[in-house]
């Protein structure tokens, strides 16, 4: 159970949403001799989607959640008994499971970029093999989200964006906590309730065509919204005809029930037709009327291209509520981030680096136990880029620093005057979570700034200048080494 406000929620067991090879490789670990066997695995992600120039890391709240809350029920077991291929032994063992892996991530609301390890897990490996399939579930889906709702609210040109998804929302976990991380990521709210009562993602919303409809009139709907709501009245105009009667009558209703109680109108919503032309007609009726600090909201499957377009066409529109091409990322839906093995531990506890070697080169894997650190420029604080090293290295900013290009590897650039900040942070030792979740405006006010320090050139939507995630020099000699071993 878990507290929000002097609410106590009941937070469902999800130790058994895994795939089955988990399982199953976990008892064959077991009959090997590899129960203690101290592995290491990487989350990272190949290509940012919607070919963009960064994503954003989100969704380690709920990885905290899941991992605190491991636990076999007896049907658990049961079930698990039932399918006849699981050595009793391994049974009991997960009958009595105890979280022993230490792990790291990069903070949500950070930007992040391809090839760079985002989660570590180190642990008995039947422990951190298993969490695989949650780790990669969570992360994907807030990450993705996150990232794309930045591009919608970085298209809005600082207008508010509010997330309308809920209902096109792919499952009950993916509305609530979709609307969670397009928060982190910028949004001013959602329409999902459960959302605010659960996350305190504020709860936004105005009214559906049926409101409308169930009246007599569009007058008397308008009428009626406005004297239950005079401090919030915003009105949907777009039922019938926007400019013929929806505009007209929402007017009408500002005048004769606003006024009089001493309210000014939130604003009118425009949900079909071509809102950049009505939202240039609304805007000089409106203004004509004495309600220009009437607001116009925009909805209707819009998503940031879509938008962008609509503001250089001199869209009057001063919010947007986004739908189903937000919460599902419905440009590009999967975010593909993976998990794999980088290294073991011998019995002495030295760490051996492994490798997936592939004719995929993309798919060749990064070796070792590791750490992400941002370079920034003390100039200007923007960020210069990553440098993916092995854990134990430090980058001193006193000192000059070279980076060369993984692949062209005569390409160099030697960097001074900056400074250096470690990315990946301890999340849980030894099994216990040593991480103070910082609170969802922390993270939104964080993501914020460290986009801020992105180049104006990396934030593009197309052709996005390529943001630099570099190896240290022993991290690429302990590659290239594995590779050359491993040639066939």
């Amino acid at each position: 159970m878990t507290e929000k406000g002097n609410k106590t929620m009941v937070k469902e067991n999800l130790t058994m949403l895994t795939d089955f090879y988990e399982f199953t490789m976990a008892n064959g670990f077991f009959a090997e001799g590899y129960r203690d066997k101290i592995a290491y695995f990487d989350m990272f992600f190949r290509k940012v989607p919607d070919d963009g120039g960064f994503a954003i890391m989100a969704g380690v709240e709920q990885i905290i959640d899941y991992l605190k809350n491991l636990n076999f029920t007896d049907e658990d077991i049961e079930y698990l008994r039932s399918k006849k291929i699981f050595d009793e032994k391994y049974l009991e063992y997960l009958h009595n499971f105890e979280f022993l892996c230490d792990v790291w991530a990069i903070p949500e609301g950070t930007p992040i970029f391809p090839m760079e390890p985002i989660v570590i897990v180190r642990g008995p490996v039947v422990q951190a093999q298993f969490i695989e399939t949650m780790i990669l579930l969570t992360v994907n889906h807030q990450s993705l989200i996150a990232t794309k709702s930045n591009r919608i609210v970085r298209a809005a040109e600082g207008r508010p964006v509010m997330e309308f998804g809920s209902r096109r929302a792919q499952g009950y976990s993916a509305a609530a906590l979709g609307a969670r991380a397009s928060y982190i990521a910028g949004c001013v709210g959602t329409a999902c309730a459960i959302a605010d009562r659960d996350y305190g993602v504020p709860a936004l919303g105005t009214m559906a065509h049926s409101w409308v409809q169930l009246f007599d009139t569009e007058y008397d709907a308008f009428k009626a919204y406005a004297e239950n709501y005079p401090d919030s009245c915003t009105l949907l105009i777009d039922t019938y005809n926007v400019l013929k009667s929806g505009l007209p009558n929402a007017i009408r209703v500002f005048n004769e029930v606003l006024l009089p109680k001493g309210y000014r109108p939130k604003g009118v919503r425009i949900d079909s037709g071509d809102i950049t032309y009505l939202s240039k007609r609304c805007r000089k009726m409106l203004d004509e009327a004495g309600f220009s600090d009437c607001a116009i909201v925009a909805s209707n499957s819009l998503d940031e291209y879509l938008i962008r377009d609509m503001l250089i066409q001199g869209a009057q529109i001063n919010s947007f509520g986004i739908g189903e091409r937000l919460i599902t990322s419905r440009s590009e839906p999967v975010f593909g981030g993976v998990y794999k093995l980088a290294a073991v531990e011998d019995n002495k506890g030295e760490i051996i680096p492994k490798i997936k070697v592939s004719e995929n080169v993309a798919k060749i894997t990064l070796p070792g136990f590791k750490q992400v650190y941002r370079l920034y420029s003390r100039e200007t604080s923007a960020a210069i880029a990553d440098v993916v090293t092995l854990h134990d290295e430090v980058i001193n900013g006193g000192e000059p620093y070279t980076l060369f290009d993984p692949e062209h590897t005569w390409k160099h650039k030697t960097v001074t005057d900056f400074y250096a900040r470690p990315l990946l942070k301890p999340i849980f030792k030894k099994g216990k979570c040593v991480y103070d979740m910082p609170s969802l405006e922390v993270l939104r006010e964080y993501c914020q700034a460290e986009i801020n320090g992105l180049w104006e050139e990396v934030k593009r939507f197309e052709n996005p200048h390529k943001y630099y995630v570099d190896f240290s020099q022993k991290l690429w000699n302990m590659r290239h080494k594995l590779l050359e071993e491993h040639q066939v």
